[in-house]
């Protein structure tokens, strides 16, 4: 995990908080906090530390934006204090308009923020349990990778980097313990890619493997079997020469796709037409004339023109992709593993303080309406 990529705090599982130790099950949620994760508060001041981190993040995005920060519910009085001293424009605009736009950006940044301060806990609470631990040094020297990565490896380009973000030096070696931490726990819910799951998926994913059967038609529908009839015996007469498909798929055929192409379909994969022409068109060597049969949309004269075979490559050729596609899916899978783990175990212990809850949080309700407000002159007074 890249230093910047703290722009965006989605992706981040990150806390700007003393080092996690696991407490016994608290009984509420302490008068100076917004949460409480088995016993271990989240503090207001480090809840507010980190929403002004996201709002930083998001700044960025318009340069020379201000940073508002909403830290105050339910009155948003502080910062409609704010936006009137940062935005001169929105000094008269009434202050029931400018708090619930304070309202709905703190919904926003709340809702980032407070699940990652929560899902920190709750990792670092899992890695607890499971015997993970992570060594001072080793952190340090994670750290002083990213760092070199980024370009960040003289005092004033880290520092600047840390004004730029809004967070501090230990801001960032926390984020990389949790981090890391939440990577052990990934890596041992990641399941091995064996040679046993290698020939399963070849064996029942072979039409993505490799190319399937298709084959070339001709074909006129007709509305009626009297019409197909007299139109096959109108090609058997001619000989079935292309030129015959022509004039009679024009004359007989109601297929738009195909009457005007002497009833051509190319490259027909198996499955892909009406249940009827289909089972025709696959089961019918090349160049004898089938049908009529009846399918869904009509009647139906069929003669196959050409097979292009499948093509699927060997085991041996298919094993480096598959190889890829599975390690892919057990990430994915072992990503989901965590958080659900994570909850299952911690979700019954996370007690949020009204205002700050979320759906991490214990006896989360969703709401069920949102509300979206803009200033008097059209845009947003808080964003």
């Amino acid at each position: 995990m890249q230093l910047k990529s703290v722009r965006a705090l989605g992706a981040l599982f990150v806390a700007g908080l003393a080092a996690l130790v696991v407490a016994g099950c608290g009984g509420g949620v302490p008068g100076n906090s917004v949460a409480d994760v088995a016993g271990n508060p989240i503090t207001v001041q480090a809840f507010n530390h980190w929403m002004y981190v996201a709002e930083k993040g998001n700044a960025e995005q318009d340069p020379g934006a201000p940073i508002i920060v909403p830290t105050d519910p339910p009155t948003f009085s502080a910062c409609v204090s704010q936006v009137r001293k940062q935005i001169p424009a929105l000094a008269k605009t009434p202050t029931k308009t400018i708090s619930l736009d304070c309202k709905n950006l703190f919904t926003s940044l709340e809702s980032q923020v407070l699940d990652f301060l929560i899902k920190s806990y709750w990792y670092q609470a899992d890695a607890y349990k499971l015997g993970i631990h992570l060594t001072a040094a080793g952190i340090q020297k994670e750290l002083a990778t990213q760092r070199t990565a980024e370009g960040l490896t003289t005092a004033t380009s880290f520092n600047a980097f840390l004004a730029e973000s809004g967070m501090t030096d230990q801001d960032l070696l926390f984020r990389v313990r949790v981090s890391k931490l939440y990577a052990e726990l990934t890596a041992r819910l990641t399941k091995k890619v064996t040679p046993a799951a290698i020939l399963h998926y070849y064996n029942t994913h072979q039409s993505q493997l490799g190319t399937p059967e298709s084959r070339d038609i001709r074909i006129i529908r007709t509305n009626t079997l009297a019409a197909a009839n007299a139109a096959k015996a109108a090609l058997t007469a001619g000989g079935l020469s292309v030129s015959d498909w022509d004039t009679v798929a024009k004359k007989d055929s109601v297929d738009a796709a195909s009457k005007n192409n002497g009833g051509l379909l190319s490259n027909v994969a198996e499955g892909t037409e009406d249940a009827a022409l289909n089972k025709l068109a696959f089961s019918s060597p090349v160049g004898v004339l089938e049908g009529p049969t009846h399918g869904t949309f009509g009647y139906y004269v069929v003669e196959v023109f050409k097979i292009t075979p499948a093509n699927l490559p060997t085991l041996a050729k298919s094993t480096a992709l598959i190889k890829e596609l599975l390690n892919s899916q057990f990430q994915t899978a072992a990503v989901t593993a965590v958080t659900s783990t994570a909850k299952k175990n911690w979700q019954a212990q996370t007690q949020c303080a009204q205002y700050y809850m979320i759906a991490d949080c214990d006896g989360y309700k969703a709401p069920k309406t949102s509300t979206t407000a803009v200033g008097d002159n059209g845009s947003s007074a808080a964003g």
